[in-house]
């Protein structure tokens, strides 16, 4: 009997021992499930497998549809324990050399191998290895060290990018008999003419987009697909465009060709006719000596800068009648090189670069209707009355950097220009100011010139003038005469550093927001030197011939707004304004640390 109660006891204490245990783990269960049902997705290699047939290795992620990512795992070889069931795989930014056939060829239902970045051969892929993967739509092998393309690719391909390996040769059915494949991306390898076929696109005629940039091919490939919209050949060793070479593309709309070392003699006068639907045609940094002929009627954006063309010739731009943009910067044009008729009837013309040319003067029968017109770094004289007489709607005007002298700049150059916000002239041999400037302006270049007086009422009337600089000239506080600064009614920036001024001017606009003194011969700032720019932001007063006692602390009192206060650092601030500069420094790296 007292054996019969012990044993009782002691089965009631399993019992209960393995009704906590089994409470516990019940918890820790549920802890798990409410972990998983998180990220339900997500299943790493530590787990058992949920799904029959679903693995996914270490460091990996693989959701239930299929897409498993392995990038910048820093894997050395191929990864075996992929569920079969991948359809997009991610294996960019490792270290993988080679890729067994076996280990590839299970995956029936992979539709995009991402495997750019690595440092696979060519030895290190079999010729058939990604034929038999029937649903391939995209292969990336960017930036790895293959020698030669893939022999053969499944017929199945969309997207196929081997741009940045050392291929020398491409097959005929690499990118052959692919009736889907719309883009291929070959740049920054070692191709030449004869590691080409013949037929490279055969029966792959919906090809779109094709990028062969950065190689070293001297000829422009032939029998390219027909459905081609956007070609990149620059940075190659074009000499000729073959005779007919784009007479099938008529669906194309983007050419490049820039740097080349292509010659006029190289095309003729129906290389590019046929293109009707071309709209942007680059062929800066070439050979050419003129504009080709025979230029397709539908361009908007025309590049020929960095040639060494001489002269425009009547009627090579009056067919293109969509012509927005012409750039014709970096040549070796003079006036005299450029037809009076060059650009009659472009009326879409709104943006024309000539800068750093040859040009002698404005060239005559410039564009009707530009907008933005660049003649920087010429060797312009002079502006005559008549220059702009035609472009009434010109709002951008650089003429900085050429040699125009004030004597030389007739008082109605400007009379027509009514809309121009922007005039530089900054870097020429000007001595004062010159008369008739346009009363819109907005912005008024310049700096570095030899200018020493601003003459009467040459700034009268600009009161919508935001910005002027007139920074490396030689100006002295009674070379400018009384009241110009006030009629400036809306100007919010004034630099006059690196002149020879000997204090702050006066009657400074109530709006101005910031002015640049830096590099004068200052001697003192008064009480009232700001008095007139309750709204000022910025004091720029550095490398002047200030001391302690001849800065006013009464200047900066009631500058409520002011920010910045640069001056020598020996110099004794004003307690508020010191504490306003630090606040505002405290303010901009707070700003710089979140951005």
């Amino acid at each position: 009997m007292r054996l019969c109660v012990i044993a009782f006891y002691y089965m009631l204490f399993l019992v209960s021992s393995h009704g906590v245990h089994g409470q516990e783990e019940e918890e820790e269960e549920e802890e798990e499930e409410e972990e998983n049902d998180y990220n339900p997705d997500v299943i790493m290699m530590e787990e058992k497998p949920t799904t029959k047939g679903l693995l996914c290795p270490k460091s990996c992620s693989c959701t239930q549809e299929g897409v498993v990512d392995c990038a910048g795992v820093d894997l050395k070889e191929f990864p075996i324990d992929l569920p079969e069931t991948t359809n997009h795989l991610s294996l960019q930014n490792n270290q993988i050399e080679e890729i067994p056939p076996e280990d590839l060829i299970r995956f029936y239902r992979l539709e995009t191998l991402n495997l750019q970045n690595n440092r696979l051969t060519s030895r290190g892929l079999s010729d058939d290895l990604f034929e038999q993967l029937e649903n391939l739509s995209y292969l990336y092998l960017a930036n790895n060290k293959l020698t030669v393309a893939p022999r053969f690719l499944p017929s199945s391909l969309i997207s196929a990018d081997f741009a940045a390996n050392f291929i020398t040769k491409i097959y005929g059915m690499t990118f052959g008999h692919k009736p889907g494949l719309r883009s291929v991306y070959l740049h920054n390898n070692k191709l030449t003419d004869a590691g080409l076929p013949d037929n490279m696109f055969n029966q792959s005629d919906k090809v779109e987009i094709l990028i062969m940039s950065s190689n070293f091919l001297k000829y422009v490939p032939r029998n390219l697909p027909p459905a081609l919209y956007k070609l990149h050949l620059k940075n190659n060793k074009l000499e000729n465009i073959p005779e007919g070479a784009f007479d099938h593309l008529s669906d194309l709309r983007e050419l490049y060709l820039q740097n080349n070392l292509l010659t006029n003699e190289g095309m003729d006068n129906e290389t590019f006719w046929k293109l009707n639907r071309l709209e942007y045609l680059d062929l800066s940094s070439n050979n050419l000596t003129h504009v080709p002929s025979g230029l397709p009627r539908n361009i908007v954006i025309l590049h020929l800068e960095k040639n060494a063309i001489r002269t425009i010739s009547n009627n090579v731009f009056t067919q293109i009648k969509n012509l927005e943009y012409l750039l014709l910067h970096n040549n070796k044009l003079r006036a005299r090189g450029i037809h009076p008729a060059a650009f009659l009837g472009l009326k879409k013309l709104h943006t024309v670069h000539m800068y750093n040319n040859l040009l002698e003067k404005v060239p005559a029968g410039l564009p009707r209707r530009v907008k933005t017109l660049m003649l920087l770094y010429n060797q312009i004289t002079a502006i005559s009355k008549d220059d702009f007489a035609n472009t009434y709607l010109l709002e951008d005007l650089n003429l900085s950097y050429n040699k125009i002298m004030s004597t030389s700049v007739h008082r109605d150059a400007f009379r027509k220009l009514r809309l121009l916000k922007s005039l530089e002239l900054s870097g020429n041999k000007l001595k004062s100011v010159p008369h008739g400037l346009p009363k819109n302006l907005e912005i008024l270049r310049l700096k570095g010139n030899e200018i020493f007086v601003i003459p009467q009422d040459t700034l009268a009337g600009m009161t919508k003038l935001k910005e002027l600089y007139l920074n490396g000239n030689r100006l002295k506080i009674n070379s400018v005469y009384t009241g110009a600064w006030s009629e400036l009614s809306s100007l919010q920036l004034l630099d006059l550093s690196g002149n020879l001024l000997s204090y702050v001017p006066p009657d400074l606009p109530e709006s101005l927001e910031y002015i640049y003194l830096q590099s004068n011969k200052i001697t003192m700032v008064t009480d009232s030197a700001f008095e007139s720019t309750p709204n000022i932001k910025g004091i720029f007063l550095r490398f002047n011939s200030l001391t302690p006692d001849s800065v006013k602390e009464s200047a900066f009192q009631g500058l409520k707004k002011l920010q910045v206060l640069d001056i020598e650092s020996h110099l004794a601030l004003p307690t508020v304004t010191k504490k306003k500069t630090e606040e505002s420094e405290k303010e901009e790296e707070e700003e710089e640390e979140e951005r």
